[in-house]
């Protein structure tokens, strides 16, 4: 297992803040950017009516004469999928749902699987499971790569994104081998974050977990996704992951398939730039939704 050089790791994260990029390049990024997202809404007083606000923000985040492409997906509750698979429609946004006793779990393994389980049966195309941070700080390592094994079962044709809460793992090094660890237990995405926990995604961390989806990809030949949530709240800071991801895995990782940003807050901003872009001048915060 390789040994995280803090540092280095540090240094070269940073050195992806600091690319140039050309207007036309740039325009292009930020309408990937809004491809690559899934707008999340993850609160207790989460009712249909704000899944469908979501859902027609993801469907159509801008005015039809900026070119802004659907957003890849929205994420909700598993008691919401079916509100939000009826608002989505044939639109080609997807249907993500958090389960596993999300954002602690901590709980049996039965009551995850049918957390999963019930969110399938409702119609979710993608299921956002969180690991057991306590059993894996415990070094039950076995028990939360089963675990992982066991859901992506229960997944049947769902794709199965692994959040490891990095704000939890306390050094590169256990973000490192929490990653391997899931790839080689069956996700189709690691992911860094629950949006509940600070520190969320971070330049580092995310490098640490696109570093180690390359080599596993060079040992197995599987394309894992990424998907850095929590804490990415501007256009320039998803452009940083843009060059990140070319310079680490490549121009084949450019995509919704294999890159997702779970962070809604940021639609707004990155929206308010291709205006800008498109227009000369920028537009009031007032003229967007809120996510």
């Amino acid at each position: 297992m390789p040994t995280i050089d803090q540092v280095m790791a540090e240094e070269r994260a940073s050195a992806f803040t600091k690319r140039s990029i050309k207007n036309a390049s740039k325009l292009s990024g930020l309408k990937m950017v809004v491809s690559m997202m899934d707008l999340t809404t993850l609160e207790g007083k989460d009712t249909p009516g704000k899944v469908a606000y979501l859902c027609r923000k993801a469907i159509q985040p801008a005015e039809p004469r900026l070119g802004v492409p659907s957003c890849a997906a929205v994420c909700v509750y598993p008691n919401l999928v079916r509100a939000a698979r009826a608002f989505v429609g044939d639109s080609g946004v997807k249907v993500a749902a958090v389960a596993t006793a999300f954002p602690s779990g901590a709980m049996p393994l039965r009551v995850k699987l049918t957390d999963v389980r019930m969110a399938v049966d409702f119609g979710a195309d993608e299921i956002d499971m969180v690991i057991d941070r306590g059993a894996f700080l415990a070094g039950e390592h076995g028990r939360v790569s089963d675990e992982i094994a066991a859901v992506k079962e229960a997944c049947g044709p769902a794709h199965l994104k692994v959040i490891l809460e990095t704000g939890e793992l306390h050094s590169y090094d256990n973000v490192r081998i929490a990653s391997d660890l899931a790839m080689h237990a069956g996700a189709d995405f690691i992911k860094t974050s629950t949006g509940k926990v600070a520190p969320a995604a971070t330049l580092p961390v995310t490098l640490v977990m696109l570093e180690a989806i390359r080599d596993f990809f060079f040992a197995t030949g599987r394309r894992i996704g990424m998907k850095p949530a929590g804490g990415i709240r501007t256009a320039k800071e998803s452009l940083a992951y843009l060059v990140m991801l070319a310079e680490t895995l490549g121009d084949d990782w450019m995509t919704p398939d294999l890159f997702r940003f779970g962070a809604s807050t940021l639609a707004n901003d990155v929206v308010m730039q291709i205006a800008k872009l498109a227009d000369g001048s920028y537009q009031g915060a007032d003229y967007f939704s809120q996510p």
